[in-house]
């Protein structure tokens, strides 16, 4: 695949990502380096919905990593349990979150993030990496990234 992303904007969410995803599983098929795909992931997320902040933090002894993203500097080290990332760490689940500032313990990376979508990466029920979105709008996320970018990470599973 080409390095470059067919989009329609006119589309609905839900299409927009019925579109995208079969092109970022082109464009990290048969891609063996996990950081090239979590970073082309990343850019592409970004590209496609315009969201604020996109991007990964990797499991690493007892802390979340910062790893490739997109947007303005990042928080480096999260531990489990702490913020939006490390309760979805913990949980093992996906976090959706309409206003960060009502988050319990969320850590504001940045004081222009308003909502907050956070989903495991799982490699044989374990959590290995946390795909981190943040928008500069409230309650920005919905049913539809949820359930895409679950499919996604489910994808992501299979680069670790």
């Amino acid at each position: 695949m080409a390095e470059e992303l067919l989009l329609d904007t006119t589309l609905t969410k839900a299409e927009q990502y019925r579109q995208l995803l079969p092109q970022i599983e082109a464009l990290t098929t048969g891609e063996p380096d996990l950081i090239a795909n979590l970073a082309n992931t990343a850019a592409a997320l970004r590209q496609a919905f315009g969201f604020f902040w996109v991007g990964f933090y990797l499991v690493k002894d007892d802390e979340l990593v910062l790893g490739p993203f997109q947007g303005p500097i990042a928080c480096t080290r999260i531990r489990k349990g702490k913020g939006v990332c490390g309760s979805s760490w913990a949980q093992a689940a996906t976090l959706l979150v309409p206003d960060v500032e009502q988050f319990p313990g969320h850590i504001a990376c940045s004081s222009e993030s308003k909502s907050e979508i956070v989903v495991p990466v799982l490699k044989d029920g374990v959590v290995v990496a946390v795909l981190d979105v943040d928008s500069d709008q409230l309650n920005d996320f919905d049913h539809a990234d949820q359930q895409a970018l679950e499919h996604l990470m489910k994808l992501a599973a299979t680069w670790f």
